[in-house]
């Protein structure tokens, strides 16, 4: 039996894959999160075979929960399922140790297999990301990264400088780093740039 930790923060989209894997031979739904600390706590309670994972998740996103999971709980295989179609998504899903990556316009079938198919140590990505793998690497250093991120999410400098414990003017230099790197006019267009990659 193929025990699975279902987590997505839409309750629909959660509820709909526990019943959909729940009817399928074999595999057992053993535990559900919406969000990526209580996933985590899941995935070391139950200890389930594979953790199916949104990447947009609250409190820690999907991609952060995959390489907590490689890292801690080896046993416990991490599958993406998400609408996010961009290569950049797929390549750090894939550095961080996920053994797959599928969309959610993916068939109920090719969910069931994605799943039985890690489960028995294989490594599925979908084919309409085919490619993707071996897109262009960020050109952003990591802390340059989690600045961006957060300005994407609305942060003002002194906002990011104090989630990060930086001062004002280094979240302005990484800002201003990251805008050069990415050839942006501005740092609206850098994270528009960044983000149609999937680099944050």
């Amino acid at each position: 039996m193929i025990e699975v930790l279902v987590v997505d923060d839409h309750d629909v989209v959660r509820s709909g894959l526990t019943a959909l894997l729940s009817a399928e031979i074999g595999i057992d739904v053993v535990g559900q999160a919406a969000d990526g600390p209580a996933a985590l706590d899941a995935a070391e309670r139950l200890r389930p075979d594979v953790a199916l994972l949104d990447i947009d998740l609250p409190g820690l996103d999907g991609i952060a929960v995959a390489a907590a999971l490689a890292e801690r709980l080896p046993g416990c295989r991490a599958l993406m399922l998400t609408a996010l179609d961009r290569p950049g998504h797929l390549r750090r899903a894939l550095d961080a140790g996920a053994a797959g990556y599928l969309l959610k316009s993916a068939t109920p079938a090719q969910t069931a297999d994605a799943v039985r198919r890690i489960a028995g140590g294989g490594r599925v990505v979908d084919p309409r990301m085919r490619g993707g793998e071996r897109s262009a690497p960020s050109p952003l250093t990591g802390r340059e990264t989690e600045v961006l991120r957060l300005a994407a999410a609305g942060a003002h400098s002194r906002e990011i400088a104090a989630d990060l414990f930086l001062s004002v003017g280094t979240v302005r230099n990484r800002l201003s780093s990251a805008v050069g790197k990415l050839h942006a006019r501005t740092l609206v267009d850098a994270v528009r740039i960044a983000q149609g990659q999937g680099w944050v």
